[in-house]
C-alpha cells in the first residue's frame, strides 16, 4: 500500500527490542514517530539512533513516543545498541522494531524498489493520536536526519491542531502565525481579538496563540 497525509497507518505486530511490539497498544493516546533505517551497523543512522535517546525527554515533553526501525533482527539489534551507546554517548532508550520478514516495511511502503529491492529507506513517518500520518519525510542514505526540525514540525501540527492558524517559512515556537484563510474577517475579530497585521488581504499574521 501506498500511505498518504490523512490516511490512517495501520496497525500491525512486529519483534522489537521491547519483546512483540504492536503499534496501536504501544502507542496508546501519543503522537508517534517512526523512523527506518537501512540495516544495523550503518554509520550514519548509528548517529541517528543516539540523536534520538538524547531528544527522548524533548519528544516526551509533547506527549510523543519514539520507534525505529531496522530489517536485521533482535539479536542484531542489541549488538548495534551497545556501539551506539559506546560512540553517542547515550544509552538506547525506546523500542527498534525488527522487521527481519520485512512485513512492516511493505505494510508502510519503506522499500522503494529504484532505491533498494530488499532496505528500507529511511523515512520518518509521524503519527497523530488518532492514528492519522500527519507527516512523511524521506531522506537520501548519506543525509543524517534533522530532528530538531521534525520537533519543530510536531510544535507546528499540535498548535495548529488546536487553533486556527498555519505556521509560516521557517516558524519557531513563540513565533507569529498566520490565520487560515477559511476563518473571515468577522470570525477572526473573535478569535483574535487583539487584531492582526494584514500586508495583504490573504496574508493575516497574528501573535501565536497560548
Amino acid at each position: 500500500m501506498s500511505l498518504k497525509l490523512g490516511d490512517t497507518v495501520p496497525d500491525f505486530t512486529q519483534d522489537s527490542t521491547i519483546g512483540r511490539f504492536g503499534l496501536y497498544d504501544w502507542a496508546g493516546d501519543s503522537w508517534v514517530v517512526l523512523f527506518s533505517h537501512p540495516r544495523d551497523f550503518t554509520p550514519v543512522c548509528t548517529t541517528e539512533l543516539g540523536a534520538v535517546a538524547a531528544l527522548k525527554p524533548e519528544f516526551e515533553r509533547r506527549g510523543v513516543k519514539v520507534v525505529g526501525l531496522s530489517v536485521d533482527a533482535v539479536d542484531s539489534h542489541a549488538r548495534w545498541a551497545d556501539d551506539i551507546a559506546r560512540t553517542q554517548g547515550t544509552a538506547l532508550n525506546f523500542p527498534l522494531i525488527a522487521d527481519h520478514d520485512r512485513s512492516v516495511s511493505e505494510t508502510l511502503d519503506l522499500i522503494h524498489p529504484h532505491a533498494s529491492d530488499t532496505t528500507t529507506v529511511r523515512t520518518v513517518l509521524v503519527i497523530d493520536p488518532a492514528k492519522k500520518l500527519r507527516l512523511t519525510l524521506t531522506y537520501p542514505a548519506s543525509t543524517g536526519r534533522n530532528f530538531a526540525e521534525i520537533l519543530r514540525t510536531i510544535d507546528s501540527l499540535q498548535l495548529t491542531d488546536r487553533h486556527k492558524v498555519a505556521t509560516p517559512a521557517n516558524w519557531q515556537q513563540g513565533g507569529d502565525v498566520i490565520i487560515v484563510p477559511s476563518v473571515d474577517d468577522d470570525a477572526a475579530r473573535s478569535l483574535f481579538p487583539d487584531g492582526w497585521a494584514a500586508p495583504t488581504p490573504y496574508l493575516r499574521v497574528v501573535k501565536q496563540p497560548a
